[in-house]
């Protein structure tokens, strides 16, 4: 896919009456749900809602129908996605699990671990969390220092992971881990492993951000004792099976509906008599996220066609957050409403938790400075 290549892909007519479906069960399981709640949404964990989704089916729903799947395509997932993300719904239980690690041990696993593992993602019951990131490597995922090394028929694991999602209510981690030392090649030599978090050795630590919440965690491995079965696909698979993950996680609605919610406390308050200023900035930001909707799904069918595109995944999540960070500063603009976090309308209290949140939608999944690198590689420009 060239910068030339980011191609019309309609949702397909057969997928699309899934979305009346969606939206008939959100109004009635959301109908209490606050403006505020809403825009936690995929940072927010409801265990009971997350169940309510497995029985009907939208979770796991490519994965084989053996695991509990539907079988169903790229484009369906996308409906229900888009639907849930728009409502705000609490999806943040299932939603490493559901987006990167089910596929992810669909292709890479072994059949023990889909068998393991894969009906209880369906179900809307075991929740994964992904570590990459580290102190002093960030988005360098090549500079990672954590290591696992044999022992026996097995491993034993040590180190430190940062920044690491859902950790401190998730089951399992999916790790990126050194099992090799450095050689010329910076990305050979690292593995990916399936952690039990409550195993002997594991220790989670929140870190509170600028919103109050705790959704980022410090997670440490001490002479972390691995069985063989713990390694996904073969040792030293861990950058391949790393880039195709990101591709699944830099290209869905999350990474330009994360603001969703202020976007329509904002309309709500201006009414239905916007003035030439009102109009002229939601229509500007209305036609950016037609835009980038077009270019996700374009995206979606490049993954569905079994290709690698990690270029233009990385120019919707750099767009999308651009996008996402960018609605509350117009917020601010078009109404003369000051952020609360006490009291105050929905639009004043969405505008503040989203003001705090916003910084942090650039550098999750990868930073500014990465995805341009990735992408002017991809253009050959480097």
């Amino acid at each position: 896919m060239s910068v030339t290549e980011f191609r019309y892909h309609p949702i397909p007519l057969d997928d699309e009456p899934l979305r009346k479906e969606v939206r008939e069960f959100l109004a009635d399981a959301l109908c209490d749900r606050a403006p505020l709640q809403r825009a936690e949404s995929w940072m927010g964990a409801d265990p009971a809602f997350s169940r309510k989704l497995g029985e009907r089916g939208w979770i796991g729903m490519a994965l084989p129908k053996r695991y509990g799947g539907r079988e169903a395509g790229p484009f369906a997932r996308y409906v229900v996605i888009e639907e849930l993300l728009a409502a705000g719904a609490p999806v943040s239980a299932h939603w490493i699990a559901d987006r990167q690690s089910g596929p992810l041990i669909l292709r890479y696993g072994t059949d023990a671990q889909r068998e393991r593992y894969l009906p209880a993602i369906c179900r809307g019951e075991s929740y994964f969390c992904i570590g990459m990131s580290e102190p002093n490597s960030g988005s360098d995922l090549a500079s990672i220092r954590t290591h696992a090394q044999h022992a026996g028929d097995g491993w034993v694991l040590n180190g430190h992971k940062l920044w690491t999602t859902n950790a401190h209510y998730s089951h399992y981690m999916i790790a990126l881990v050194r099992t090799a030392a450095k050689t010329a090649s910076r990305h050979e030599g690292m593995s990916q492993f399936v952690i039990d978090l409550k195993a002997p050795g594991v220790t989670i630590r929140p870190i509170r951000d600028l919103a109050g919440g705790e959704h980022f965690n410090e997670v440490f491995f001490d002479d972390v004792e691995l069985g063989p079965d713990a390694l996904i696909g073969t040792e030293g698979q861990g950058w391949e099976q790393v880039t195709a993950e990101l591709a699944f996680e830099r290209s869905g609605p999350e990474r330009f509906l994360s603001s969703i919610a202020l976007l329509h406390t904002m309309i709500d308050a201006i009414g239905k008599r916007p003035d030439a200023l009102q109009a002229r900035e939601i229509g500007r930001l209305a036609a950016r996220l037609f835009t980038l909707r077009q270019m996700s799904l374009s995206v979606t069918a490049e993954l569905a066609a079994g290709r690698n595109p990690a270029w233009a995944a990385s120019c919707v999540k750099d767009l999308g957050t651009a996008f996402e960070q960018e609605i509350p500063e117009v917020a601010q603009l078009l109404l003369d409403v000051p952020p609360s976090t006490a009291g105050g309308s929905d639009h004043a209290r969405v505008l503040a938790y989203l003001m705090q949140m916003a910084p942090s939608f650039s550098l999750r999944g990868g930073t500014r400075e990465i995805l341009r690198g990735i992408i002017a590689r991809g253009l050959g420009l480097r």
